[in-house]
């Protein structure tokens, strides 16, 4: 895959990326990364630690949460893009918006990855920012938006229109000359509980789409409302779901604990030799 314009990497080999989280509202309050001295260091540890990508995003997807605008987006992420680029001038940078203008802007200014959450379906000029940058796209599955997605999960198989609803948008991006696209199945997005478990059992399904697959369930609810506890206790369950993920061939995985998922990804390379 072609992350950066002077150099392809094969993704057979898991890459971790460690999530920044530039909100004051994400759900795991200790990603929320209130000065400048902070984020730097989170950054440095995760880098230390092993993340091969810094995955930067200004906006939470939170329900409720506050949208912002483009330029107050900008102004969260621009900066610390722009330092990550200058301190560690060759980790890969993921941009988390579902902006074309913020997009552009970012990858501008060092970015190598769009994460888009919405798939597109926010900003009808996405797909084509993204053929126009030609950087690679990790496309998401998810439905309506922080408000209602919650109340669109109905599904017959939800595997199979997981995998269905995110070929259809995977076919516009090709016909629009975009080459790497990195599948995200976009747990807990107008999914419910029983509905995630039932999507990661069927990953194998999503090979079908030819992409390599990002997992992103660290701290999320599927855990700890399945283990009655809480983001900050949902360490151990995150560990266990990306260690089955990569036995099962997940190509990144996104995370809030740096340390703890090289750990996982050593141990389950050692087991697939």
């Amino acid at each position: 895959m072609n992350i950066r314009g002077d150099k392809l990497y094969d993704l057979d080999c898991p890459m971790i990326m460690g999530i920044i989280n530039l909100t004051p509202d994400s759900f795991y309050k200790e990603s929320r990364l209130g000065n400048s001295s902070r984020i730097l260091e989170r950054i440095e540890a995760m880098v230390l630690a092993g993340a091969q990508i810094i995955d930067v995003g200004g906006v939470s997807t939170r329900a409720g949460a506050d949208l912002l605008t483009s330029e107050e987006e900008l102004n969260r992420i621009i900066p610390v893009i722009g330092a990550i680029r200058k301190l560690y001038p060759n980790i890969l940078i993921s941009v988390d918006t579902f902006r074309a203008d913020v997009a552009k802007e970012a990858v501008q200014n060092g970015a190598n990855i769009i994460n888009d959450v919405y798939a597109g379906r926010f900003d009808d000029q996405m797909f084509d920012t993204v053929a126009e940058l030609q950087v690679p796209y990790i496309l998401m599955h998810s439905r309506g938006d922080a408000s209602n997605m919650q109340d669109l999960c109905q599904y017959h198989d939800v595997a199979e229109e997981v995998c269905l609803e995110l070929s259809e948008s995977l076919q516009l991006l090709r016909s629009k000359g975009v080459k790497d696209v990195i599948i995200d199945p976009g747990f807990g997005f107008a999914k419910n509980l029983e509905q995630n478990y039932e999507l990661f059992r069927n990953l194998d399904l999503l090979k079908i789409l030819d992409c390599p697959i990002l997992l992103g369930v660290s701290r999320k609810s599927m855990i700890y409302k399945l283990l009655d506890s809480t983001a900050q206790e949902a360490l151990n369950g995150t560990s266990v779901l990306n260690a089955l993920g990569l036995m099962n061939d997940a190509a990144i995985i996104r995370v809030h604990d740096v340390k703890e998922a090289n750990e996982v990804a050593k141990i389950v390379s050692m087991l697939k030799k």
